[in-house]
């Protein structure tokens, strides 16, 4: 990284900075400092960083972005979040437009006793020592996290007290609309002893703009907690998206992470969960359907750092035009991690000769009574599968379809929130040369 780029990102956190929420807590003064010279140390990462080595953020370095000065998000209409929204009105909606809360488009319903949703910049105001402990856990942050947490102005914040849940799903919406624009989104779910919540945190641009998301979510999931949470990226072409998803977990607790990455020309997400007491279960989905130059990039991680814990990871990609894709999931099972379950895969279906896919599942071993497996597939349609579609008359065009649909279907079909996955298999049909067709036979 160039240190004009470096100096650019110091020289706006002084701009800032005195305007962030919480300015008036020490210890959140201190802990911004410390994330910004940690960046400034290090710098953006290259290629030479082996996390990185297949992921240039030379286009981040490059680009003059800066944080919008509070008050001037981009206007954004109602009509617009209608369109974004998935199905009908039975979720909780909280949207964000250019990195902040806006209260007027969002409607958050009523919320049973103990249940604390809404905007985290507000609960930086009013009650910064609560999230002291939450937001100093930066265990496997990158360098995009340490700058996350240098500039976080807002987010969502939901704080489920002992034997709580909320019904219904959570839609986190982020709406950006500005050029050379940066947000920085910092989300935090602490889901205490018996809680149960469905997150879903949702990217999205508008106006063709070209910008800068990079965004943290941080899980806290205690004892027999179950939280089930959904990322979906739809970012504008020219955009960039920079995420880490990080989720510490109790006794028995359950994890569902679910990632689907449509948009963005350069996409990189890393979500890792560890394994804090015995008995936890996590497991991870993905999906990444990319065409044209775009980039995407998961890097992936699940700690298991205690006995009789089971995970499975499950992430398919589908790569057209000159996309390229990257997946790293890691699997570590630490001395003493006995009676480990898990599981961990990634398929990957190229449609064009220029698609390029990077794979590498990983293992780490350390206890000897055990289960893992780990695998993964680059390939193409399958021959005889097209064989048989076209000797029963489907024509070439529609074979190729259906068996690409059938392909990203297996990964949509495993989404609990009904009314997300209808979402996703329209936007699946867009994107598909004979997608009406199958919509009309589905």
């Amino acid at each position: 990284m160039t240190t004009e780029s470096r100096d650019r990102f110091v020289a706006d956190f002084a701009r800032v900075a005195p305007a962030l929420p919480g300015a008036a807590a020490p210890w959140l003064t201190r802990l911004r400092r410390r994330a910004l010279d940690r960046f400034a140390q290090t710098g953006l990462p290259t290629q030479r960083d082996e996390d990185w080595k297949y992921t240039s953020v030379a286009a981040i370095a490059k680009r003059p972005f800066a944080v919008l000065p509070a008050g001037s998000a981009g206007l954004v209409t109602a009509r617009e979040i209608e369109a974004l929204r998935f199905g009908s009105d039975a979720h909780h909606l909280l949207v964000f437009v250019d990195g902040r809360y806006a209260p007027a488009l969002s409607a958050v319903g009523e919320l049973p006793g103990g249940v604390t949703l809404g905007s985290l910049a507000e609960a930086l105001d009013l009650v910064p020592a609560s999230l002291e402990p939450f937001l100093s856990d930066d265990r496997h942050h990158t360098v995009f996290a340490a700058l996350n947490t240098a500039f976080m102005a807002d987010g969502l914040y939901l704080h489920l007290r002992p034997g709580t849940s909320v019904a219904e799903p959570v839609h986190a919406l982020f709406v950006s609309t500005a050029n050379d624009a940066v947000a920085h989104p910092r989300n935090v779910v602490v889901a205490e002893e018996g809680t149960q919540a469905c997150i879903v945190e949702h990217y999205a641009g508008l106006n063709d703009a070209g910008y800068l998301t990079n965004a943290v979510t941080q899980i806290f999931a205690a004892g027999n907690a179950a939280i089930a949470h959904y990322k979906l990226q739809q970012e504008t072409p020219r955009a960039l998206h920079v995420a880490g998803i990080h989720a510490a977990q109790g006794r028995a607790s359950r994890l569902e992470s679910h990632s689907v990455a449509l948009g963005a020309v350069l996409a990189r997400n890393d979500i890792t969960t560890a394994f804090d007491a015995e008995g936890c279960e996590a497991t991870l989905n993905g999906l990444y359907l990319v065409g044209g130059r775009q980039h995407v990039d998961h890097h992936t991680r699940i700690d298991h750092a205690q006995p009789h814990g089971t995970s499975r990871e499950y992430y398919k990609g589908i790569l057209d035009g000159a996309s390229r894709g990257v997946f790293n999931g890691k699997v570590i099972v630490h001395p003493g991690a006995q009676r480990t379950d898990a599981h961990l895969a990634n398929h990957n279906l190229l449609l064009s000769e220029a698609a390029e896919v990077d794979t590498k599942p990983q293992l780490e071993i350390d206890a000897d009574d055990v289960k893992c497996t780990h695998g993964a597939t680059v390939g193409q349609l399958d021959d005889a599968q097209m064989f048989y579609l076209r000797s029963r008359g489907v024509d070439e065009s529609m074979a190729r379809s259906l068996l690409t649909f059938a392909f990203a279907h297996d990964v949509i079909e495993r989404i609990r929130v009904a009314p997300l996955r209808v979402r996703l298999e329209q936007v699946l049909f867009t994107k598909l040369p004979q997608g009406e067709r199958i919509r009309e036979l589905a």
